[in-house]
């Protein structure tokens, strides 16, 4: 390949570098703080997510979670950063940006006459381009209380009502504040196979959970907030091999045993080959690797009975 060739080659890769780092991103935050009289609520907090990303915050109350959620949906101001959801400025609110969104609040308040159906109806005729009642109904799992009254609902279906009105406008970007909360566990693990559905039609997620194992579960990457800042974030594989070592527990002699090491494999070997060359057993041996909920247990300083 002779010099102008390169040149041309080098020339169209730069072409392309630029497009790809032009893409947008679904949410660019930087240096976001917001403040309620001398309490800094946020205190520069910064992160982006990719199109088509789920994407979880985490932390304990008081930590800024539901401070930043509401900046980035529009329905609070910001005192200094910048915020952009899908391009627009969340502060302005503009109606281009609500038509792209969905949204799932830890608390709402639904009339209470009206039945399933007629509450996706009305909130469907808020958007220009709704999804089909019925199959929002029938996707979070409602089509036996379709006709129902939404005061006779329990707890768990008023959530999955929540998250239908979120759907119905078919929205790009979908923000799922404690989505889970009063499901039982099987409702819980339906959620997440339908959040996992959208996530594979490309739509965008940001979820705010207190459950340590939805978020490992479903989410990409998380960022952990404590007091007002970003404590940690990458993907949970990332902050639990950044995190404690695995544990090994057995039972010796009568005596429990713990072994924290950085190679499992090798430490059961030598565990194991030095129990067989002695002709002993290892009760109760266990092998116990980190989780998220360790991690984040670690990072905010709780401890594990007040993270449930």
């Amino acid at each position: 390949m002779d010099v102008p060739q390169v040149r041309h080659v080098a020339t169209l890769l730069g072409h392309v570098a630029h497009i790809v780092s032009q893409v947008p991103s679904a949410i660019v935050v930087s240096e976001l703080r917001k403040s309620y009289g001398t309490t800094e609520a946020l205190r520069g907090v910064s992160f982006e997510i990719a199109e088509g990303e789920v994407f979880g915050v985490l932390g304990p109350n008081g930590a800024g979670k539901t401070t930043t959620v509401e900046i980035l949906e529009g329905y609070r101001g910001r005192d200094g950063g910048d915020a952009w959801v899908l391009g627009f400025d969340p502060g302005e609110s503009p109606r281009e940006l609500r038509e792209r969104i969905g949204v799932v609040l830890q608390q709402s308040e639904l009339s209470p006459l009206l039945t399933v159906r007629e509450t996706h109806e009305m909130f469907a005729g808020y958007y220009q381009r709704p999804r089909s009642v019925d199959d929002v109904i029938d996707l979070v799992g409602l089509a036996e209380k379709r006709n129902a009254r939404v005061k006779t609902l329990s707890g768990g279906q008023k959530r999955r009502l929540d998250l239908g009105l979120a759907l119905v406008g078919d929205p790009d970007l979908l923000f799922l504040d404690e989505p889970t909360t009063g499901f039982d566990p099987g409702a819980r693990r339906a959620a997440w196979e339908m959040i996992r559905s959208l996530r594979s039609l490309g739509t965008t997620i940001l979820l705010t959970t207190h459950y340590l194992d939805e978020a490992q579960q479903l989410a990409d990457r998380v960022a952990v907030l404590r007091d007002g800042l970003i404590v940690r974030q990458g993907t949970p594989s990332e902050l639990i091999g950044d995190s404690r070592l695995t544990e090994i527990r057995y039972r010796r002699d009568g005596v429990l045993a713990v072994l924290q090491t950085s190679d499992s494999t090798r430490a059961l070997h030598e565990l194991t080959s030095e129990a067989l060359a002695e002709g002993r057993e290892l009760d109760e041996l266990e092998v116990r690797r980190p989780t998220l909920e360790d991690v984040y247990l670690e990072l905010v300083g709780e401890e594990p009975e007040s993270a449930q």
